[in-house]
C-alpha cells in the first residue's frame, strides 16, 4: 500500500511539470538551499492517497493549470535554471490558501506569489495539497 502511495506521488510530480520551457540562467549558478518545511508538505500530499477522487483530481488540476498557463504569471521561470516544486494548499472552493516550495530562492518566492491568488477547480476535500513541478 505504501509503495502505491509513493508511486502515485512520484507519478503526480512527473505529470505536473510546468507549461513553460526552461530558460537558461547563468551556468555558474549555485543550487538553491532546500526548504526544511517541504518534507512535511509532501507528507500531507502523500497522506491523501490512496483515494480515487484525489487521483482523478490530480489529472483535472494538472490540465487546468497547463491550459491556463498559471506558471507563466510573473515570468518566474527566468529567475533560476533550477526547477521548483511548489505544494499548494487549496480550500474547498479550490482557492490557494497557502504554499510551500522545495527550495528557497527568488524563483521559488516568485512562484509562491504567482500562485497566491490562484483559483483551481474545487478539490474532492479540503484542505487539499496540490504539488506542481515547475521547470
Amino acid at each position: 500500500m505504501m509503495t502505491r502511495t509513493l508511486a502515485l506521488a512520484g507519478a503526480a510530480l512527473l505529470l505536473v511539470s510546468g507549461c513553460a520551457s526552461m530558460h537558461p540562467a547563468a551556468s555558474d549558478e549555485a543550487p538553491p538551499p532546500a526548504n526544511p518545511d517541504f518534507a512535511g508538505a509532501m507528507a500531507k500530499f502523500n497522506a491523501q492517497f490512496p483515494n480515487e477522487k484525489a487521483s482523478r483530481y490530480e489529472e483535472v488540476s494538472i490540465n487546468y493549470n497547463n491550459n491556463l498557463k498559471l506558471d507563466e504569471k510573473g515570468n518566474c521561470h527566468e529567475r533560476s535554471k533550477y526547477p521548483v516544486v511548489i505544494v499548494l494548499t487549496l480550500d474547498a472552493s479550490g482557492k490557494v490558501v497557502g504554499s510551500t516550495t522545495d527550495v528557497m530562492n527568488a524563483k521559488a518566492e516568485c512562484f509562491r506569489q504567482a500562485y497566491a491568488a490562484a483559483q483551481l477547480p474545487p478539490p474532492p476535500f479540503a484542505p487539499y495539497q496540490k504539488p506542481i513541478r515547475l521547470r
